[in-house]
């Protein structure tokens, strides 16, 4: 008979956590679909596959994975290192602002220097908004759980009063800041699409955290934090640096996924920016496992899901909210199967009394 026990679970059972992940969540929600009297089997149909038949519906994952692969590296960055940064959506807008404050200035520039004022606004307006939370963490032990989600709120309700206010487009109306100078938007690198220069950032980010991970000491540093860091500190790891370098890099990375909405798809800032796209990158981070290829292959996931979903309500009349229900099934049903990474099963095998 099998016996659970508390020990670290072997490899193939681990790499079973995101195939199991998958298939709970697909059984869980299929009852909500049913509820609806649609063929919850034509529902997964339309979201997983429909979008590959096509080479505008491929290009637009592309397009979505994109902010995703983006917060989901922030998101890692700072959980290995036992930060739990859960501020990803108010660093995205903040480089954002930073994106919406520079671009329209940058006329005349020439286009590479644009870009890359442009990300380096982004991300110091990122690793900014992460720094007094951040600073509350290691210096007064305030939860950084707390503050930053707190902050997000913080961040949309200055960007609102910006855009209903001085931004606010006096001809149309409309809440949105000025159009960025040419030179600074993000060029297309696919013919024909909206995929543009930020897809290649965040790969570069997704590549970096991997080999940070695995080739750097802060890398080793970094997941020593996370494991302990009571044990790190004995080993001599400056605990309290290493936070707060991860905290400051996941907001600015959050912050690159704002200036890629503002520069490669909007060319100015607006309040529905992002659907919540930060939030996500909890999930892209968590179901990735925390690593970079984890993270590249739930990035693409998720992103079909979400083109998929548009495509299913089209379709089928299914709501346009299935993907938030998908995504945050998925996210639990992850950290449960997660909880049993601790423990392994063995067979034990019955011994004859006497």
């Amino acid at each position: 008979m099998f016996r659970l026990e508390r020990a670290p679970a072997p490899l193939w059972q681990r790499a079973l956590v995101p195939v199991l992940a998958v298939l709970v969540t697909f059984i869980l929600v299929s009852l909500v679909i049913l509820g609806t009297g649609v063929d919850p089997l034509a529902v997964f149909r339309e979201v997983l596959f429909e979008p590959l038949t096509s080479r505008s519906d491929r290009l637009e994952v592309l397009v979505q994975a994109t902010p995703l692969l983006l917060t989901g590296v922030a998101v890692a960055v700072a959980f290995r290192g036992g930060y739990y940064n859960i501020g990803a959506e108010g660093q995205l807008y903040t480089g954002a602002l930073a994106a919406a404050l520079v671009g329209p200035r940058l006329g005349g520039v020439p286009a590479a220097l644009s870009v890359a004022v442009m990300l380096a606004a982004g991300f110091f307006g990122g690793a900014l908004w992460a720094l007094t939370p951040a600073l509350l963490k290691i210096r007064l032990k305030v939860d950084e759980v707390v503050t930053t989600l707190l902050l997000n709120s913080v961040m949309l309700f200055l960007i609102s009063a910006l855009l209903n206010g001085p931004w606010r487009d006096p001809v149309s109306g409309w809440p949105r800041s000025p159009a960025i100078a040419a030179s600074a938007q993000f060029p297309g690198i696919i013919p024909r699409s909206r995929v543009h220069l930020g897809l290649l950032v965040a790969l570069l980010a997704v590549a970096l955290l991997g080999w940070v991970l695995r080739r750097t000491r802060f890398g080793l540093e970094l997941r020593a934090v996370g494991l302990g860091a009571d044990a790190a500190r004995f080993m001599g790891v400056r605990v309290r640096r290493v936070v707060l370098i991860s905290a400051l890099v996941s907001g600015g990375v959050a912050g690159l996924a704002g200036v890629g909405e503002v520069a490669g798809v909007h060319t100015y800032l607006i309040g529905e920016l992002s659907p919540g796209y930060g939030y996500t990158g909890i999930i892209v981070a968590t179901f990735g496992g925390l690593s970079a290829p984890g993270i590249l292959i739930s990035g693409l996931f998720l992103a079909l899901i979400d083109t998929g979903t548009l495509s299913a309500s089209r379709t089928l009349g299914v709501p346009v909210y299935l993907g938030d229900v998908l995504e945050a099934t998925l996210l639990l049903v992850t950290l449960a199967f997660l909880l049993l990474n601790r423990y392994r099963l063995r067979w034990a095998v019955k011994r004859p009394v006497g």
